[in-house]
């Protein structure tokens, strides 16, 4: 924590008239010290973290924060504004402001200070001490635990008002928040909700909000601290971005009630069914602890429970999406959980059974069992060995993505008849369509069965005997009986169609294929044109078409990373710091087929860079297919071209659309009116340090 708020970090007199300038005022302090690396950037973040919820509180507190890529270590900036700053809250404007910035990956100890910073500002001693003290040192040591020096000290500054709790030790700093008062496991593990008037009541709440950084922490401290006014016992579980610890099964069995304060969906909520509830977002937490107590002892008192766990706890899709999402949303998150499963499977036996090719030639294939057959000196049985491997990693794809597609509808009772089904497409050779077919079946019913009103006497075996045995059943008779045969007929037609593609038609493919890949950069469109290919392939002996289509796909899929290196070498004026480094890290991610690589350029200006890189992905998708390249692997970017087909052009068509993209992004920038300043020449790199947060962010509009 020494390091996360220095006096250069706090600003007594902060002028700002609005959140979105105390923000800028408080960041601009950040990107001076190198703390944060894109101005803008990380001010994006800050106002896509605001819309979600404001981060007003009452006492007069405003606490913006995220989590982002332009930070470069946790901080903590410090504003006191003399007029107030509206930042949402309900008792009026705030004049103390803290922004919080955390890197995107930032370990779980800085994220356990910062949470501690958190927890203390529901302590009206240290928030008053803020208020009244007059030196930005003595403000900084105040902030990290310490004793402001005595140099620093004001007549106004009540002594002793802070009692260090920020700047704990490093062991301290990475145990779990949880209150002092928690009763021991032991000692309640016998006793139940009917002993409640024999002792304290006691409550466990769930706390969490979207970044999990501030409104997490602060909420679990409000609840508490009423709790300890209330003669309550509560334990809370913070569940924030420094990860959560469970609460003991224990005391969530002896609790006599439950309180959830969050704005995204508590995980594992099943543990608490069948208890009396109250479910309200974080703010509430901060803002009415002891309602919230008074409201779970009534219902506790009138024997008001929530539901089952099946009904509560939500499948995994449910429980990653939004309120109110249609079914077209969700049937293709159900599909993307089977894909981003699958995925693995492909790549790593997709890059084996290329490997055993490469080293023991095409015939490999037809090469005796390893387990009869095995010479080490032998190049031949290494390649056997490599293609053998790959063959049964490839065995598992299309029962993985049934059984995911199934999970992501129905959570884990829905993955036995999942991979039932996907084995079942295997066994009948309707392939890639029926593994689709049989998840979404697997799932259907599964959801169907739970909804059915079961005895309690019958529920313990429900997941484990019932619904494996009746799912199972269900998807296993329409998939060999029903529907199998047709989906077969459906999936022999399409490989047939793909194996007769020659000339224009082979090339409008590969086009569309290019332009699907460079659409969305690694979403679902993307993922589409992946799964297509890498499905033509999923085949011991897979076709020379499909062959050429997964040539194609990958090929396109490296454009735009590539081409946003490229134009950041050529035209690096046009890109702002951030952007150029990223363009460093864009050559190795474009040259690894991970187009994801270009995120960043294409998020800063998707109208200029996701055109130019569908163009170029075109391009080279067209002429990977013109020039009949061929690839065995799903993966593996320019290190598996000694397993491609034709390499030379296959690099060629990749070329084309690098510069075609580059040249589109180049020209497209440039066409773009510049802001104030950004017609200057570009400094010297002796002079680069010295230039202003400013001067930095006017290089581009």
């Amino acid at each position: 924590m020494s390091d996360m708020i220095t006096a250069d970090l706090v600003d007594l007199d902060l002028s700002a008239d609005t959140k979105e300038a105390a923000a800028r005022a408080l960041a601009e302090r950040m990107v001076t010290l190198g703390r944060v690396t894109d101005l803008e950037g990380f001010l994006a973040d800050v106002a896509a973290r605001e819309a979600q919820m404001p981060t007003g509180l009452d006492g007069g507190i405003g606490i913006p924060h995220c989590r982002s890529a332009h930070v470069t270590e946790p901080t903590l900036a410090f504003g006191r504004s003399a007029a107030g700053i509206d930042f949402g809250a309900a008792d009026g404007p705030a004049d103390l402001i803290f922004l919080i910035a955390a890197p995107a990956g930032a370990d779980d100890a800085h994220l356990t200070i910062l949470s501690s910073l958190a927890r203390q500002l529901m302590n009206a001693e240290f928030t008053d001490a803020l208020r009244a003290v007059g030196d930005p040192w003595a403000a900084a040591a105040l902030i990290r635990g310490e004793e402001p020096p005595a140099a620093a000290q004001t007549p106004a500054a009540p002594e002793n008002s802070v009692a260090a709790p920020v700047a704990a030790s490093a062991d301290a700093a990475t145990e779990p928040a949880t209150p002092a008062s928690a009763p021991d496991p032991a000692a309640v593990s016998d006793t139940g909700p009917g002993d409640a008037g024999r002792r304290p009541f006691r409550i466990v709440a769930v706390t969490s909000c979207p970044t999990g950084i501030a409104h997490t922490y602060m909420a679990a401290e409000s609840l508490e601290n009423a709790g300890r006014e209330a003669g309550v016992e509560i334990v809370v579980e913070t569940q924030g971005s420094a990860g959560f610890t469970r609460l003991d099964p224990a005391v969530v069995a002896a609790a006599d009630g439950v309180i959830f304060a969050h704005d995204v969906p508590v995980r594992d909520k099943d543990r608490f069914a069948g208890k009396p509830t109250v479910d309200v977002g974080v703010k509430a937490g901060i803002n009415r602890p002891a309602e919230l107590i008074a409201e779970v002892r009534e219902k506790a008192a009138r024997g008001e429970v929530s539901a089952g766990a099946p009904a509560t706890a939500g499948t995994p899709v449910e429980r990653a999406g939004s309120p109110g999402e249609g079914y077209g949303t969700r049937l293709r998150k159900w599909l993307m959980s089977g894909v981003s499963y699958m995925v693995p499977f492909v790549a790593a036996g997709g890059l084996l059974i290329a490997l055993g090719f490469a080293i023991g030639g095409y015939q490999i294939n037809e090469a005796p069992s390893v387990m009869d057959h095995f010479t080490w000196t032998q190049a031949d049985s290494w390649g056997a060995l490599f293609f053998q491997i790959g063959a049964v990693a490839f065995g598992f794809l299309v029962p993985v993505l049934a059984g995911y597609i199934a999970y992501g509808m129905a959570d884990r009772p829905g993955l036995v008849p999942g991979f039932v089904g996907g084995a079942i497409s295997l066994t009948i050779n309707a392939g890639f369509l029926g593994g689709l077919a049989s998840g979404l079946i697997a799932g259907a019913v599964v959801l169907a069965i739970q909804r059915v009103r079961i005895p309690a006497a019958l529920r313990g075996i429900m997941p484990v005997v019932v619904i494996p045995l009746i799912s199972s059943a269900v998807v296993g008779f329409l998939m060999f009986v029903v529907i199998g045969k047709p989906i077969a007929s459906a999936q022999k037609g399409m490989t047939d169609w793909l194996n007769g593609l020659t000339g224009t038609n082979a090339v409008l493919l590969g086009a569309l294929l290019g332009l699907m890949m460079c659409f969305d950069l690694g979403g679902p469109v993307n993922k589409v044109a992946y799964t297509f290919a890498t499905a033509g392939i999923a085949v011991a002996d897979p076709g020379d078409s499909a062959m050429k289509i997964m040539a194609a796909v990958m090929a396109a899929g490296m454009v735009p990373p590539l081409a946003m290196a490229l134009a950041t070498t050529v035209r690096g004026k046009l890109f702002n710091r951030a952007e150029r480094e990223n363009g460093k890290a864009a050559w190795v991610l474009g040259a690894s087929f991970i187009s994801e690589g270009a995120i960043p350029f294409a998020a800063a200006d998707p109208l200029r860079v996701i055109p130019a890189s569908m163009v170029g992905g075109a391009v080279t998708g067209a002429l990977s297919m013109a020039f009949g390249a061929t690839l065995r692997a799903p993966h593996g970017g320019i290190f598996v071209v000694p397993l491609i087909g034709n390499p030379f052009l296959y690099l060629v068509a990749i070329a084309a659309g690098v510069a075609v993209t580059a040249a589109l992004v180049v020209v497209l920038k440039s066409l773009r009116k510049p802001a104030p300043g950004a017609a200057e020449a570009e400094p010297a790199e002796g002079r680069a340090a010295a230039r202003s947060p400013q001067a930095e962010q006017a290089v581009v509009a």
